[in-house]
């Protein structure tokens, strides 16, 4: 079997839900086959996910032509170290940058304001702190970055959608002492079950990926096990986080309901009650 090729199709859900989190713009196939794949197994619904300027401006424009599109828009926690540092190995799709400073940085942050404030425009992320592959000189610009993230949220409206890799701890500091928007939502979440009372205690929905299927991941079961129903969403991060057994191969949205019947045995509910609650949970989390 083919690492690149794409798993066949699971069976449909009987309960539609929606994928909280995708990038369309990074699978291989257009956002009229992505979105055909998933309505055949009932994931009727995805937000799409952009992680920079050029990203959000397509997610925006997709939302606008694609009913079952929501868009979310933002500079990745990884991206605002690129704007003001430079980035000669070009590590990112743009290929190597030069620094552009502080102010290249506002630059970027009042490009995602004005997307924010359009309609079709439901979450500002994937903003937030990753400690994996930033060094200590981007900290500050990863910071500067989420609480601005945070502001435009508040300001639209708008779910606040959050990367947090490595950075637990910081990340709930920073909400706390920013204020954090109505809704919020951990993407991937990738905390223990200690952290998630924590963030069921604030309210914060949990967004669940496919690695919450991989054998060495008891820990992101223990934390879906704790986390209330009413606060739990479901995604594919595809490209990324293909579930088990198709680890490694790409993933779509098509997809989700390979992790949601995990998650529903995790949770001990039948898959139509826990695809139900997602489907209600999303529409709240995003506001559609």
């Amino acid at each position: 079997m083919s690492r690149t090729e794409a798993p066949p199709l699971p069976e449909p859900l009987r309960v539609p839900v929606a994928d909280s989190h995708t990038h369309l713009d990074m699978q291989d196939t257009t956002v009229e086959e992505a979105l055909a794949r998933a309505a055949a197994v009932n994931v009727t619904t995805v937000v799409q996910v952009g992680c920079d300027v050029a990203g959000s401006r397509w997610a925006a424009e997709t939302a606008a032509a694609h009913p079952a599109v929501h868009a979310s828009v933002a500079l990745h926690p990884n991206e605002a170290p690129r704007i003001v540092h430079g980035d000669p190995e070009g590590t990112a799709r743009q290929g190597a940058r030069e620094p552009g400073g502080k102010a290249a940085l506002d630059d970027a942050l009042a490009e995602i304001d004005a997307l924010a404030a359009l309609d079709q425009v439901r979450g500002v992320g994937e903003t937030g702190l990753d400690f994996f592959r930033t060094g200590p000189e981007g900290i500050a610009a990863q910071e500067e970055s989420f609480r601005a993230h945070i502001e435009i949220a508040k300001r639209h409206g708008k779910a606040l959608v959050i990367h947090d890799r490595d950075a637990h701890a910081d990340v709930l500091r920073v909400l706390a002492d920013a204020g954090a928007p109505e809704r919020t939502v951990f993407h991937c979440y990738s905390g223990d079950a200690e952290m998630a009372a924590i963030c069921a205690r604030a309210g914060y929905f949990m967004s669940f990926a496919g690695n919450m299927t991989f054998k060495n991941a008891q820990p992101l079961r223990d934390a879906l096990a704790v986390a209330p129903t009413e606060l739990v969403l479901v995604e594919t991060d595809a490209p990324f986080l293909t579930p088990a057994p198709y680890r490694g191969r790409p993933n779509a949205p098509y997809l989700i309901p390979v992790t949601l019947r995990a998650m529903a045995e995790v949770k001990g509910l039948d898959e139509d009650t826990l695809a139900a609650a997602i489907y209600d949970n999303t529409a709240r989390a995003f506001d559609f």
